[in-house]
């Protein structure tokens, strides 16, 4: 009798904890404006960061090569703790106001629209110095242990040898990418040591960094990436974000408007369509990175 009760049990719905087993998602949906700040290690009283993806996020175990992407908002005169990291690299982007990028002992000014690579093992910030507010997108990407650095950074204290390329958007000629639609038009920011087509070619896990114009009724294609994680952010425009697959299997379209930011796990579809009205273009930051492989299996 015994052995029948244990056999009923088995057969009840709910009953095996394998069906309380968590699933972790394929893409990440996140809006800005609705964001609340968080406690990050460049947060000061006048320094307040707001967590897209990674560092401060809930799902950031989700992510292989993306440690942060997210907003830092600096107070008038305001300023960020300087960071160092040793395996880490950073990019970043000047949304909105002008300010100081400080890096070893020097300082360079930055402008809205400027960007700039920040390799790992040099200390480095940024201030605002001006009354209006400075609101900066920050992103940093792990570089994997058996990935060999560049030659030895300079001691917190000592003078960097080399200063960081600072960029501004408007300076980077817009362009179609081979075996994309010539309804978008590209400007190809930061790229990879070995590359020569980007605006600053430094990065070591850093595919891609790069600023989309859609025009009206434009789409890039959804397409998926094996090997790498990518973040789209919308900076203006509406259309519909292409995330996963849907009910064909291959494209799920969801609405999106400025302020919208999406990640991308590997080989998720990934995509947008703009809407297709007169006048009506769409620009989206994008960043892509590639992930170290896996020596597990599934």
């Amino acid at each position: 009798m015994s052995k029948t009760l244990l056999f009923l049990l088995l057969l009840m719905p709910g009953s095996l904890p394998a069906q309380d087993r968590h699933v972790d998602a394929t893409w990440l949906h996140r809006y800005l404006p609705r964001l609340n700040e968080t406690k990050a290690d460049l947060s000061s009283a006048t320094c307040h960061y707001k967590p897209m993806f990674g560092a401060g996020d809930a799902d950031i175990r989700i992510l292989r090569s993306v440690s942060r992407f997210g907003e830092a908002t600096l107070d008038a005169h305001g300023s960020c703790q300087g960071v160092l990291y040793d395996r880490d690299e950073e990019i970043y982007f000047v949304l909105q106001g002008t300010g100081i990028l400080q890096y070893g002992d020097g300082t360079l000014p930055l402008r809205a629209n400027d960007f700039t690579y920040l390799a790992p093992g040099v200390k480095h910030g940024f201030a605002n110095n001006s009354s209006q507010p400075l609101r900066i997108l920050v992103m940093g990407f792990k570089i994997p242990d058996l990935v060999a650095l560049g030659a030895p950074s300079q001691l917190p204290t000592q003078q960097p040898t080399q200063q960081p390329k600072i960029v501004n958007l408007d300076d980077v000629r817009e362009e179609t990418v081979q075996g994309h639609p010539t309804s978008v038009l590209y400007k190809l920011l930061v790229g990879p040591r070995s590359g020569k087509r980007d605006a600053i070619d430094e990065a070591y896990v850093v595919t891609s960094f790069f600023w989309m114009n859609f025009a009206p009724g434009g789409t890039n294609f959804p397409h998926h990436h094996e090997t790498a994680e990518e973040i789209y952010l919308v900076i203006a425009g509406d259309g519909e974000m292409v995330a996963g697959s849907g009910m064909d299997g291959v494209e799920g379209r969801f609405p999106a408007k400025a302020g919208d930011a999406y990640y991308f796990r590997p080989n998720c579809t990934v995509g947008f369509y703009n809407q297709n009205k007169p006048g009506a273009n769409a620009h989206i930051l994008a960043v892509r990175s590639r992930i170290p492989l896996s020596n597990t299996e599934d």
